[in-house]
């Protein structure tokens, strides 16, 4: 697809919106139905290709992608009428008689940049709140998935016309294309990196953005933990998806106490999970490709690796991998490992475990494992992180109940439910002001009764 064409999409998309089509609610719910429809029929496909791309499981595919993408159509069908209706609110005396509402209106066309680790799920679910909102939009999918990008150019393009929803693949060039023309919102989830130059791009026109990144999002075991449960669930956050995931715990930071029998616990959970090859296990996925394969190895010390370590660069495998003894010199805590590798820092006391978080960029998930309630209200009231959960990990993105979003070089602004909808939607607030009275007050000439009055109604 040449620019000239990706220029007509665009002005095809803003000019279908300036149209009104988009604003009834009653288009919005149609198009998110259609959506799950498409999603349904699509599904074996979409599993297949989050199999080439990154070895995923039928099981992981579904639980992680499909099955979050038709939870939140589910979601925003059941709310939509409730978040897209205007809101009455109070006016002051000043202004009586009249009447103020605020108003939810779509920022217009949207462009979703999505990435290459969840590429279904982070492409599908921002769009479910920008159609819901009343938008149209273009995705750009990440070129490192290319099955999975190719999978969302045909469903979406047989699902709606291109003025509507329109999905551009490409590379690098196809990035910095989109990103010098005007869009009225940009949502991108990506490296930090990448995330700068949107910002910047978009501030040429003013644009608002919301950048979904990352970061080292550190789990603390306590010494109150339960060791064996918290290990289980680490377990599976942190090698979900071979460790690619945004919001898996990046290195563990524990009560020095309880550190061995904690990584006892987490060496016969990898087993029990993965088996005793891993390598070998048909649901246990991939590196997405050669060069973060090479990157991840970089980060591996193999003096400090304690359990796993084995590696296949012709199928692109890391086995799940524990670092002991690790410190923040090393290589592995000098940037987001993205990978199957655990680093486990100590600590002696909880406060200076939320010093060494408090240290260092903001992450985008917090964790801790404890059942002291103390050391728990401490950690989530003096650490600063995106979200996250207590005794748990990962999981508390999957709700739309919750806005989930990053702070500071984690990301800004949030989605899932209620809040992705906010995030596509200007409010817009009028005051509706009746003829039948008009108090004088605030007009010139000003007289000292005016002033004795208007101090009455504005205390």
């Amino acid at each position: 697809m040449d620019n000239a064409y990706k220029e007509i999409i665009i002005k095809k998309q803003r000019s279908f919106f300036e149209s009104g089509k988009t604003l009834p609610v009653g288009y919005r719910i149609m198009a998110l139905k259609k959506l799950g429809r498409a999603i349904r029929n699509y599904e074996s496909r979409i599993i297949d290709a989050l199999h080439e791309d990154l070895g995923k499981s039928e099981m992981e595919a579904f639980m992680c992608e499909v099955g979050i993408s038709l939870s939140e159509i589910s979601y925003m069908l059941c709310h939509i009428q409730t978040y897209a209706a205007p809101r009455i609110v109070p006016t002051p005396i000043t202004n009586f008689p009249s009447i103020s509402t605020v108003y939810k209106c779509p920022y217009g066309n949207v462009l979703i940049m999505s990435p290459w680790n969840y590429p279904f799920l982070l492409a599908i679910e921002p769009l479910i709140d920008a159609l819901a909102a009343g938008n149209t939009a273009i995705i750009k999918p990440s070129a490192y998935s290319p099955a999975t990008s190719a999978i969302l150019e045909e469903m979406i393009s047989e699902t709606f016309p291109e003025e509507y929803v329109a999905v551009i693949n490409g590379g690098r060039e196809e990035n910095a294309f989109l990103l010098t023309q005007k869009f009225d919102y940009i949502f991108f989830t990506g490296s930090k990196n990448v995330g700068r130059e949107v910002m910047r791009r978009a501030s040429e026109y003013l644009t608002p953005v919301t950048l979904e990144m990352g970061g080292k999002s550190p789990c603390i075991v306590d010494g109150s933990a339960k060791l064996k449960l918290a290990a289980r669930r680490i377990v599976f956050a942190k090698f979900l998806n071979c460790g690619q995931t945004c919001v898996a715990p990046d290195y563990i930071l524990c009560d020095e106490f309880i550190k061995d029998e904690l990584v006892g616990y987490i060496k016969k959970e990898i087993a029990r999970q993965f088996g005793r090859e891993p390598l070998k296990n048909k649901n246990y996925g991939k590196i997405i490709n050669e060069k973060h394969f090479n990157r991840i190895c970089s980060l591996m010390d193999s003096k400090k690796i304690v359990y796993g370590g084995e590696t296949d660069k012709a199928a692109l495998k890391i086995a799940p991998t524990v670092m002991d003894n690790v410190t923040w010199d090393d290589d592995v805590m000098g940037e987001e490992i993205f990978g199957p590798v655990l680093p486990i820092l100590t600590f002696k006391e909880i406060d200076e475990a939320i010093a060494a978080v408090n240290e260092h960029a903001k992450p985008l998930a917090l964790y801790i494992f404890s059942n002291d309630r103390f050391n728990i209200k401490k950690v989530t009231e003096n650490c600063r992180f995106g979200g996250g959960c207590i005794n748990d990990a990962v999981v508390h993105l999957a709700t739309s109940e919750m806005p989930f979003g990053g702070v500071g070089e984690s990301g800004m602004g949030a989605y899932h439910g209620k809040a992705g909808f906010d995030t596509f939607t200007h409010e817009k607030s009028i005051l509706d002001k009746k003829t039948w009275l008009d108090l004088p007050m605030r007009y010139q000439p000003y007289r000292r009764v005016n002033k004795a009055l208007l101090k009455i109604f504005l205390r």
